[in-house]
């Protein structure tokens, strides 16, 4: 019985959020990118990258080096996005959303679902995709520059705790 108990109180296996990324994948650059690159920053407050395609495609006129859509990631300051996006989504997830390494994916159909963010007619109908990493203390250790290792198997957060993370926290119903 002693054992459940400090397992419940380790430090080192609490869950937390890693990042939360967002993005809008255009097919072309251009104009359309532009709007996106436009929304992201108005949604998240930071400026998003573009994403660049390596591959040449002669039928979709996509060559190497043309931007296809932009991203964001945010590290800090998500908590407030993240319950908009969620409430988009009526707090309610698919099984499928969540993987086995710890990560959340996503949709939003239309931008103007989330709540906060004005219908703007000059803005074409973008969604979105979002993305949440969570992590454990410890997890430093894959990413450190020196003496890097693998994060253990049990040290891992595996679906079914990041669906328990999400039911507690954030109480979303998933189906």
């Amino acid at each position: 019985m002693a054992d459940k108990k400090d397992k419940k109180l380790n430090k080192m296996k609490e869950i937390k959020i890693e990042k939360l990324t967002l993005n809008i994948g255009v097919g072309e650059a251009g104009d359309k990118l532009e709007k996106a690159f436009s929304l992201l920053k108005i949604l998240s407050g930071k400026t998003p990258i573009k994403t660049v395609t390596n591959k040449r495609i002669p039928k979709w006129n996509v060559r190497p080096g043309t931007g296809i859509g932009t991203k964001v990631t945010l590290r800090t300051n998500y908590e407030e996005l993240l319950k908009r996006l969620l409430l988009s989504r009526e707090y309610t997830l698919k099984k499928s959303c969540f993987d086995n390494y710890g990560n959340i994916s996503f949709g939003v159909d239309e931008y103007v679902h989330i709540p906060g963010v004005k219908y703007d007619p000059k803005m074409p109908m973008f969604g979105l995709n979002a993305t949440i990493t969570l992590k454990r203390a410890g997890y430093r250790i894959r990413d450190r520059r020196l003496n890097k290792q693998r994060i253990p198997k049990n040290h891992r957060v595996n679906q079914n705790e990041a669906i328990d993370f999400f039911k507690n926290k954030y109480e979303v119903k998933v189906v």
